[in-house]
């Protein structure tokens, strides 16, 4: 009988066992196991994650979509203009595209899975304050709202799936589950936007969120797993957040306002070049700036 104990995994293969954050450690030695019943439950608790993820994601592409056609029911409803009723879409572009880069920052500062149930929680409730605007400022605000948290879920949820998956063959085949799960999420949009607002009301296109981010965050509890690591948190650069997030907004804006006022128009112009100039001034700032050392997880 053999009485030896068993070999440790070297180091360099140490990543086939993937702990879900893409990390692992250099000093420590697993024992590979004799059984497959381990590896199998690792495996599962990964694609559950993805499947996580996807919902949320499915979340944010459907209320595009079924917002949309809410918008004429909403309109004779609130009493809106049509000039106005543009603001209905631009108030949350507006927000996503200008906080984007800011919520994938704060999702390292704070925490992935933190800031995951953070934005599907805000998502929910600016969507439920949609839901029940009685005026037309108050669904521009709930829209505004919307973009802002749906800024900070989207990089959230990749930076989950580059980290949860560190395979490649695993980490390509899921996102391009995720990738059609997101792109499908338009067409059913479409379908679920004209159910709901024939034959319940307009509102449901917006409360329909609340529920699928209840069964998101449940799902975010048991199976996206916190942030590990021992080094510091990174630092917010205040200043050149805003000078960023202020770029972001003049682009999305400028092409927003093409729409209705033509390329011509001096405000369309004047955001156009403003945007990629703060940016710029952004880049030269952090070009002169020390460098400083990488952050890693935060806990």
């Amino acid at each position: 009988m053999d009485n030896s104990e068993p070999k440790a995994v070297p180091n360099t293969m140490l990543f086939l066992y993937p702990d879900g954050y893409g990390s692992v450690s250099n000093t420590e030695h697993r024992t590979p196991s004799t059984g497959g019943s381990g590896a199998s439950a690792v495996s599962a608790r990964r694609w559950w994650t993805l499947g996580t993820v996807a919902l949320a994601q499915l979340m944010v592409v459907l209320d595009t979509t079924v917002v949309n056609i809410a918008l004429p029911s909403a309109q004779h409803d609130l009493g809106f203009s049509n000039g106005e009723r543009q603001w209905v879409i631009t108030a949350y572009s507006l927000a996503f595209g200008s906080l984007l880069l800011l919520g994938g920052r704060l999702s390292d500062m704070v925490g992935r899975k933190r800031m995951f149930i953070i934005g599907l929680v805000g998502f929910a409730s600016a969507s439920a304050l949609g839901g029940a605007a009685t005026s037309f400022g108050m669904l521009i605000f709930a829209r505004a709202l919307q973009g802002s948290l749906g800024a900070m879920l989207a990089p959230t949820a990749l930076t989950v799936l580059t980290t949860t998956f560190t395979i490649p063959k695993e980490r390509s085949r899921a996102f391009g589950i995720f990738g059609a799960i997101a792109g499908a999420g338009g067409a059913v949009g479409l379908l679920l936007g004209g159910f709901l607002t024939e034959d319940l009301n307009w509102r449901w296109n917006l409360y329909i969120n609340v529920f699928i981010a209840i069964f998101a965050v449940i799902l975010a509890s048991i199976f996206v797993d916190k942030s590990r690591g021992g080094r510091p948190r990174p630092k917010l650069d205040l200043p050149g957040t805003i000078l960023v997030s202020a770029g972001l907004f003049f682009i999305v804006y400028g092409f927003s306002n093409a729409e209705t006022d033509g390329w011509g128009s001096p405000l369309t112009g004047g955001m156009l070049v403003g945007g990629p100039a703060a940016a710029h001034v952004r880049a030269l700032a952090a070009s002169r700036a020390p460098p400083h050392p990488a952050a890693g997880d935060c806990a």
